[in-house]
């Protein structure tokens, strides 16, 4: 099934991206050198990328500010905690919270930290906050209580640290709310998809949303959502692509987007995110080479993604997307809708922007139709049982995915 998908991707990565958005634009390589598993977030009008482990597999506590008008990197001042990689950070009303993670490159050698700091940018210092109270001891260490590669989004005041690891085949499921207001930790509603970690996440409308990651044997790339009034998760859909961990993520306005990550190779896709239709599109693929551990975050509505790792070994380059248009509410509109689906016999399918074809393709890749109209019916006594992919375009580029299910 992950060749099947591989193919349909390298086919959509192939055409021809002739806009002057949806585009990356490369950027002054990170200040700190390469740089893997560090953490990052943005705040205003800059974007901030430090901790980590370098080439010589040693982990930091630095932090740089990256200013995109002038498009320099700035040293701030470095977290006042233990060096520290795959540790978790997030942005709350104007101010950056960091935190967890392990001290060493090697986990069984390190403490795995349980501490949370918060960052403000006006006076450039760090203030030590509630300690993360998940976790458990591994081999009863003195402060080994914490976790690394958590998953972290925040959602109003509130920052949430789900899933993450404990130690070798010590994996989570927990999820922990931190009132930034209060200066409180409470456990909430654990997430319902199991032990894992090396999952991304983001907070978007109110909700936040995690998935991919790597459970005890497999990669995954399912996708969910939780309401923090209710106190609840709702599985949506799977990433259409194939399954990954160690992804990276950004927001920009109403739409989530997932860049990068690994199932034993190194990706270089980015996928969208549609919270009001829960659909996926696929974008222009990043420029760079592909990677893993890696960070982005997005400032004035252009997403900034780099560092990590690749085949070859660490990466320092960084690049700008910007994205198809300004994304407002009614974008939402501009997606390929379909009456049924799973299609049990026959569905009606729409996209809104005329003079469209739309391609059905098989799970393995083969163009299986294509319908020259942006409104038809289709039946599933036409198509063999499965799962098939959709795609919306123009002359010369991609508009929309759909996965569709016909039983």
């Amino acid at each position: 099934m992950k060749a099947y998908f591989f193919i349909l991707i390298l086919f959509i990565g192939s055409l021809s991206w002739s806009q002057t958005q949806n585009s990356w634009t490369k950027k002054a390589s990170f200040g700190g050198l390469k740089r893997t598993r560090a953490i990052g977030f943005a705040i205003d009008d800059f974007g901030y990328l430090g901790m980590g482990e370098d080439t010589a597999e040693m982990t930091h506590n630095d932090l740089w500010r990256y200013d995109p008008l002038l498009d320099t990197w700035s040293q701030m001042m470095s977290l006042p905690g233990s060096t520290r990689r795959n540790a978790s950070a997030v942005t709350i009303n104007g101010k950056g919270y960091v935190g967890l993670g392990c001290d060493s490159s090697v986990s069984w050698m390190g403490v795995i930290l349980n501490d949370w700091w918060e960052y403000d940018p006006q006076l450039n210092n760090w203030t030590q906050k509630a300690s993360y109270p998940g976790g458990y001891n591994v081999n009863n260490q003195t402060g080994a209580q914490g976790v690394y590669f958590a998953t972290a989004f925040g959602i109003e005041d509130k920052a949430y640290i789900s899933c993450g690891k404990m130690g070798p085949d010590f994996y989570g499921a927990d999820l922990w709310e931190y009132d930034t207001n209060l200066d409180t930790w409470t456990r909430k509603a654990d997430f319902p998809g199991g032990d894992r970690y090396q999952m991304t996440g983001f907070g978007l409308e109110g909700k936040g949303y995690i998935g991919l990651g790597i459970d005890h044997d497999l990669f995954r790339k399912d996708w969910w959502q939780y309401d923090p009034n209710t106190d609840s998760w709702t599985e949506m859909s799977s990433l259409p692509g194939v399954e990954r961990g160690a992804a990276s993520s950004f927001v920009l306005s109403q739409r989530g987007y997932v860049v990068f990550g690994s199932d034993g190779g190194y990706k270089d896709e980015l996928w969208e995110y549609n919270p009001f239709t829960d659909s996926w599109n696929i974008k222009a693929n990043y420029p760079g080479d592909g990677r893993k551990n890696a960070v982005a975050f997005a400032i004035n509505n252009k997403g900034y993604a780099g560092t990590g790792s690749a085949a070859s070994g660490k990466r320092q380059s960084f690049w700008e997307y910007t994205p198809l248009q300004p994304i407002g509410f009614e974008e939402h509109n501009q997606e390929i809708t379909i009456s049924q689906n799973p299609i049990i016999s026959e569905a009606i399918i729409n996209f809104p922007i005329q003079n469209t074809e739309l391609q059905l393709f098989a799970i393995n890749g083969q163009l299986v139709e294509t319908f020259n109209q942006s409104n038809f019916s289709i039946s599933s006594t036409d198509y063999q049982p499965g799962t098939y992919v959709l795609v919306a375009k123009s002359t010369n580029s991609l508009l929309s995915t759909k996965k569709i299910v016909i039983l």
